[in-house]
């Protein structure tokens, strides 16, 4: 009798222990998933307020802006500002020398300064280091 309560007390345990690693992953990827959304909506807060500034200079302030404030939200957040901020460099090589008329070595030499200024606010470092000076208090 003990043999088949313990048989049926291990599967109960072993059940349990199977659910929780469950929950706890699911748990897990809905908050990497929310920290991802948040971190897009800041990727694209930053893209408003860099357009609505039209400010000669700026760009490389707002990369770095919008960078920092999705990689706080956390790692999903930080997977999102990567994963934005390398689709936009990439669709940029390709649509710049076509609508900008920009040679590939500019591209090149501004995509490379981008993705500096996007590294740098993703690793939590200051977005101000790129603010250009007379860019209004605002943003």
């Amino acid at each position: 009798m003990r043999t088949t309560i313990g048989v049926h007390t291990m599967k109960l345990f072993t059940g349990l222990i199977l659910c929780s690693l469950v929950l706890g992953v699911h748990s897990q990827w809905m908050s990497f998933l929310g920290e991802a959304y948040e971190g897009a909506k800041d990727m694209w807060r930053a893209y408003s307020d860099m357009r609505e500034a039209n400010y000669k200079g700026a760009d490389k302030y707002f990369h770095a802006r919008g960078n920092y404030d999705a990689a706080r939200r956390g790692p999903g957040g930080a997977w999102a500002a990567k994963v934005i901020s390398d689709a936009r460099e990439n669709i940029q090589r390709f649509t710049d020398p076509l609508f900008k008329g920009t040679t590939s070595g500019q591209g090149q030499e501004d995509s490379r300064a981008d993705q500096a200024a996007n590294e740098w606010g993703r690793s939590g470092k200051d977005p101000n280091h790129f603010r250009p000076a007379g860019l209004p208090d605002k943003y």
